[in-house]
């Protein structure tokens, strides 16, 4: 155990004074009671001076190293807090580069997830910066739910805290940066003052992001590194589906191998001016020896192809390549443990679904249940052969599959979720951990109102406080 370093300069302290007392009463005694008649004697004065030079070295040097550390207890306590509040690893990727930028400059600073702040630190608080992503269509990141139930409604005075706020969002999403736009007007009504206004950044633009870095005053900035990826398989899926093209495509590092892990997701720097970025789930693991993408075509009100999928799915050709970066997705990672776990999601969610289901295969657990939902069996029953193996080897123990335009009776995944609701309610008694992913309208609502319903508002919102209800939804 380390002394305190309180406890170091006292004894120092004490060191000192009775060296100096010894000394002090040594040189007041009369030279014939010492009898420094000798030569000796002037060795012997020599040495007791020795001593004293050195203990009144020693004692400055701990006397330093005490200031010092108290002069870094005093930083770290008023380091400035970069606070990111984060559903696909995006916000904190910048605070993370908002920290290293301030450093550099001699700012002290540290990030600080959201979902870890409580009303007493935020309070005691002097200077904070908040970067907010919006996901869906204007919700906060899952993991800033805590934070609104147990933070906001609580209001703590924040009159001492000044604050800057970088709101991360989708103009292409009718509520555009409505969490980060949510979050600043509650800060201001609980007093806090701002340091500038909200910079609203849409799709990681370039310019809102230099406008950050410039109210901040820096100019060190360690951008994250792009590397080439080539395109190097592209099929589509659902021939015949009277829904949008959906593509199976596959992305290889240009050099050398890459790292990531289920739940993660890609960024993709696509032509254009400026260029545009674009955020996928990943469906495969390292071991398949590519980045697996599931994408579905969008179409603009004109008719034109996306940019995103419309490079990915039509216009990028096999073999072209184009900057990527991989990026960690802390929040919808799988357990590390058996535990079981149950999947929900549809369309292209399946993406992000696959990666775990992979991830849990390998690592030899088989306590999963799929929920997957689309239009037709047919022709929308993305990688059937590979789900279907999996149910029958017992590596998917339950695979409930809910297809829309078939029969005559239209069911989506909420509904066969809540037809299952005595299992859904076995399988969280056993510790199950809940993953839902694809889109926010109609598909992770209905299922987050069928898990209220069977399991209880209590009991869903301790899920999500224990990290047993992830959703990485669009």
């Amino acid at each position: 155990m380390k002394r305190p370093a309180f406890s170091v300069a006292l004894a120092t302290g004490l060191l000192l004074l009775a060296l100096l007392a010894i000394a002090a009463w040594l040189f007041s005694l009369q030279p014939a009671a010492l009898r420094w008649r000798d030569p000796g004697d002037a060795r012997w004065r020599a040495a007791i001076a020795a001593l004293l030079i050195y203990a009144l070295f020693f004692g400055l040097l701990q006397w330093r190293r005490v200031r010092r550390r108290q002069q870094q207890t005093a930083q770290a306590g008023e380091a400035l807090l970069v606070i990111h509040s984060s559903q696909t690893g995006h916000a904190e990727q910048i605070a993370l580069q908002t920290v290293q930028a301030l450093q550099a400059t001699g700012v002290p600073a540290r990030p600080v997830a959201l979902e870890t702040l409580d009303a007493a630190t935020l309070s005691e608080a002097r200077r904070a910066l908040f970067i907010a992503s919006t996901t869906g269509e204007g919700d906060p990141p899952d993991g800033a739910l805590r934070f609104i139930r147990h933070v906001m409604t609580e209001a703590p005075e924040l009159g001492e805290l000044q604050y800057g706020l970088l709101a991360l969002g989708d103009r292409e999403y009718r509520q555009f940066c409505a969490w980060g736009r949510r979050l600043d007007g509650w800060l201001q009504e609980q007093g806090a003052t701002p340091l500038f206004e909200r910079i609203d950044v849409d799709n990681a633009d370039a310019a809102a992001l230099a406008l950050w870095r410039s109210r901040l005053g820096v100019a060190q900035w360690q951008e994250p590194e792009y590397q080439p990826w080539r395109l190097i398989e592209r099929r589509q899926l659902n021939v015949g589906s009277v829904g949008a093209p959906c593509f199976h495509v596959a992305l290889a590092p240009l050099a050398g191998n890459a790292s990531w892990q289920a739940g993660d997701v890609i960024a993709v720097q696509l032509p254009g001016d400026p260029p545009v970025l674009r955020d996928y789930s990943i469906a495969s693991l390292p071991a398949d020896g590519s980045v697996h993408l599931l994408i579905r075509q969008t179409r603009r009100a004109d008719g034109s192809l996306g940019v995103g999928s419309g490079w990915l799915t039509q216009h990028g050709t096999i073999g072209s390549t184009l900057p990527a970066l991989l990026r960690s997705n802390n929040s919808f990672h799988p357990p590390e443990d058996a535990r079981p776990v149950i999947l929900i999601g549809n369309g292209t969610g399946l993406a992000g679904l696959r990666a775990l289901l992979k991830a849990r295969i390998a690592g030899g657990h088989y306590d999963n249940w799929l929920i997957f939902g689309e239009r037709n069996a047919e022709h929308d029953f993305y990688y059937r052969d590979e789900l279907l193996a999996w149910h029958d080897a017992g590596s998917l123990k339950q695979l409930d599959l809910v297809f829309s335009r078939d029969g005559d009776r239209h069911e989506y995944v909420q509904d066969r979720l809540g037809a299952r609701a005595d299992e859904l309610r076995g399988w969280v008694s056993r510790g199950a951990a809940i993953y839902v992913c694809g889109s926010a309208q109609g598909m992770a609502t209905g299922v987050d109102q069928a898990l209220h319903a069977a399991l209880g508002d209590a009991a869903v919102e301790s899920l999500r406080e224990a990290g047993r209800y992830r959703r990485d939804v669009y």
